[in-house]
């Protein structure tokens, strides 16, 4: 491996481009007895598993100890069997039930298949049957499965929520009554909206198996995160002391050799400019010089557009180079193709028919496709869990393997090539979600109404505001409220399904239809607000390689009507905004400002879109300006905000040399703050908002907001405040370190802001944050 990096080091085009390298050195494996089972021992032995890592080992005895569990340890580190062994031995006991939920069916697909074939080595007179239940089966498989009573139940959150828990009582009451182990598989994928409302879902869980008498433990698997038992309590609804944590990876492995690549300031841009040669393409480079020296190799990507692109012209190079086989053994892999296909390249990929893939991160959970030679980070995949999981598909047995990752010319990859230490020995990102929510409460306290009736001590489920919820929604109609001789109960008194009502994946109900108009068909849907920023007329939108214009939006029918184009520019729009703080929940004073007040707060954030703007796609410079009239928006959510001591700005504006010099500076402190949110945490920097003002109603100064983006607000900006210097000062360090003379890309411009990025003062706002946390 040695020899293939100074090799590639060695090449013209390369040049100056290789930012840091280190090695993270291999290790042995460490075995523990696990006193297993003699028939499992005896299945596992027939799939090659003769011994239990000393991870797994401890895993098991927890859950058989009847403890909660969290094993939080890398890809391929073997984390299932900590889940299968005693899942399986409790079937064999006394057909004890399983539940195993995943976010993704390729996940269930792939357990479906090794769970399956465990089974089959014990035997059918085993009693213990493995099945999946998901939206793919039709009625009667469905049907089939609940007459088969599977002791080992593979399924989504979402299928738990709309087809397993509305009919407990009714068809699955075999299933609860023996229900003892419950898996949540890739626990840090469940954040934000989608984590807040699976962990509603599983609160309604724990109320039904109440009602059955059911007490399961609680298994949950997670990547590497920075708070993976706060983060499965949280989830589950269990009490953080009830989890065992196991984190220390005994499995064996090789050597990997990690690159941080960064390519130049492209020609047409000018020193300073923060404008880079493609990330694409220098990944492409990399990519082909791998596949043609015989590296089986794997490129991360960001977009299904992206995958298909550079897999089709590297193939191409390939070929040019006289690799005519190699061409041929190179794939694009990603979420739309069919389950055939990805099969087939899963395969491949296993054989070493596929020599080289450009995948998104459907690759990246879970999907068994062996040890590769070499992973290529395309751009860095927004946070350092993402990014350390997708290297873990490099890496066969022991023998050394190699990771690179291309920056990109944005705010966290030049901040992590920039910043090595943080990338490699920072703490790792939090996953955070937020389940006492009231925009999502009513909605899940309807379904467990509809579910199994209310009581009030469901409030330790639910949280504080069960109460004043059951009361809205009793005096709304949507509750019956009954004395019993038990006590009062409620009861669902609506029409329909509120199960199906709610989407586990969105908060706002209203969602926009993008339709190709030259086919006529629906391609894809967008919640309203992100339509009005992404669909808006005039807008070009980016779907499965292909470019549209939306040439009309229709809100009556919601409907956006789009043509296919090949523009040389991208959109972007304008927008104006105003805050009001509604409550101040939490302060703090800064401890090395006495005059700076941190605000944790409920708040409304109103957004008018004005218009928008093409921009050169070369050179991200405007091209034309539009306005547009589109309905204001408003979202209740939560946010951190402090004021700039009348001092500090003083000192700013004195230092400035024009009117804008002072609104600049909060304005591009407010743009770093919310790029680097995904170095704490497990988001996407879409996944908050902000505005600065010289002047703020409430505050009567100059303030800066940042906010959460989605209603009632998913917990980023609750744990931000509590961490808030932290923010500021990597912050501050990005801002000084990038070379740019007045902001850029990598630090200070941002592609969502709506203002277009003006007025900026890169240099003012350094000064303004060393202000108030040196």
């Amino acid at each position: 491996m040695d020899e293939t990096i100074e090799w590639l080091t060695d090449r013209p085009y390369y040049e100056g481009q290789l930012r840091e390298r280190r090695t993270v050195p291999g290790r042995e494996a460490a075995f523990a007895d696990a006193n297993l089972d003699s028939r499992l021992a005896s299945a596992l032995g027939d799939e090659g598993i003769d011994s239990l890592y000393a991870h797994q080992a401890e895993a098991v005895d927890a859950v058989r100890a009847r403890e909660n569990a969290v094993l939080a340890t890398p890809t391929a580190s073997g984390k299932s069997l900590a889940y299968t062994v005693p899942a399986f031995e409790r079937a064999l006991d006394d057909r004890a039930t399983t539940l195993y939920v995943a976010p993704q069916v390729a996940l269930i697909n792939d357990q479906d298949e090794s769970l399956s074939d465990l089974a089959a080595d014990l035997g059918f007179a085993s009693g213990v049957s493995v099945a999946q239940y998901t939206g793919r089966q039709d009625r009667s498989e469905k049907e089939a499965i609940r007459d088969r009573q599977p002791t080992v139940l593979l399924t989504t959150p979402d299928m738990l929520h709309y087809g397993i828990m509305p009919h407990a009582h009714r068809l699955w009451d075999w299933f609860f009554e023996r229900l003892e182990t419950v898996v949540v598989d890739e626990v840090h994928e469940y954040r934000g909206v989608f984590g807040s409302h699976v962990s509603l879902a599983f609160r309604r869980l724990a109320r039904l198996c109440e009602r059955f008498d059911a007490d399961p433990d609680w298994v949950c698997c997670s990547a590497t995160i920075g708070n993976p038992v706060d983060h499965a309590a949280t989830v589950t609804g269990q009490p953080p002391g009830s989890f065992r944590l196991v984190d220390e990876d005994t499995s064996a492995t090789g050597p990997t050799h990690w690159l941080l690549w960064n390519p130049p300031e492209y020609d047409g841009g000018g020193f300073g400019s923060g404008r880079r040669r493609s990330n694409h393409v220098e990944t492409k480079r990399l990519f082909v010089d791998l596949v043609a020296r015989g590296f089986q190799t794997a490129v991360f990507t960001n977009s299904r557009q992206a995958a298909e692109r550079y897999a089709t012209d590297s193939a191409s190079d390939l070929r040019q180079r006289g690799e005519g086989d190699a061409a041929a053994s190179v794939a694009a892999y990603q979420a739309a193709l069919s389950d055939e296909r990805r099969g087939e390249i899963e395969d491949g990929l296993k054989s070493g028919a596929v020599r080289g893939v450009w995948s998104t991160n459907a690759l990246e959970l879970g999907v068994d496709i062996g040890g590769l030679d070499a992973v290529l980070l395309d751009g860095y995949p927004g946070t350092r869990m993402a990014a350390f999981q997708r290297a873990g598909r490099a890496g066969r047995g022991t023998d050394p393997s190699l990771v690179a990752m291309v920056a990109g010319e944005d705010q966290l990859d030049q901040y992590v090539v920039r910043h090595p230490d943080d990338f490699f020995t920072g703490d790792p990102e939090q996953a955070i979600a937020n389940p006492e929510n009231e925009q999502l409460l009513p909605a899940h306290v309807r379904s467990a109404a509809r579910e199994n009736w209310l009581r009030p001590g469901d409030d330790r489920h639910f949280g504080d505001t069960f109460a004043d919820v059951v009361a809205d929604l009793t005096a709304a109609g949507d509750l019956e409220r009954r004395a019993t001789d038990a006590g009062v109960r409620w009861l669902y008194d609506g029409d329909g399904s509120p199960q199906h009502e709610t989407s586990l994946r969105t908060v706002s109900d209203r969602e926009i239809r993008l339709r190709d108009r030259r086919r006529g068909e629906v391609i894809a849907t967008l919640p309203f607000g992100d339509a009005l920023r992404d669909a808006h007329p005039g807008a070009v939108y980016h779907h499965q390689g292909q470019s549209y214009e939306v040439v009309d939006l229709d809100l009556t029918h919601d409907v956006a009507e789009m043509g296919p184009v090949d523009p040389d520019y991208y959109t972007q729009v304008l927008h104006d905004k105003t805050i009001t703080v509604e409550d101040d929940r939490r302060e703090q004073t800064l401890p090395t400002h006495d005059d700076v007040t941190v605000r944790f707060a409920d708040v409304t954030m109103r957004k008018q879109i004005t218009g928008f703007e093409r921009r050169d796609r070369q050179s991200g410079e405007a091209i034309a300006r539009e306005s547009l009239d589109l309905p204001e928006t408003t979202l209740a959510t939560r946010a951190l905000y402090f004021t700039v001591p009348e001092a500090v700005e003083g000192s700013i504006r004195a230092a400035g040399d024009h009117p804008d010099a002072f609104p600049g500076a909060i304005h591009a402190a407010e743009h770093g703050m919310i790029s680097l949110f995904p170095l704490s945490f497990l988001c996407d920097r879409r996944d908050v908002g902000g505005l600065s003002t010289p002047r703020h109603p409430h505050t009567d100064a100059s303030t800066i907001f940042v906010y959460d983006g989605y209603p009632g607000g998913v917990g980023l900006t609750r744990r931000a405040y509590e961490t808030v210097v932290d923010l500021m000062e990597r912050t501050l360090a990005m801002l000084r370190d990038c070379p740019c003379e007045s902001g850029c890309p990598a630090c200070v411009q941002s592609p969502h802001c709506g203002n277009a990025n003006d007025p900026l003062e890169k240099g003012l706002a350094a000064d303004l944050l060393a202000a108030l946390v040196e």
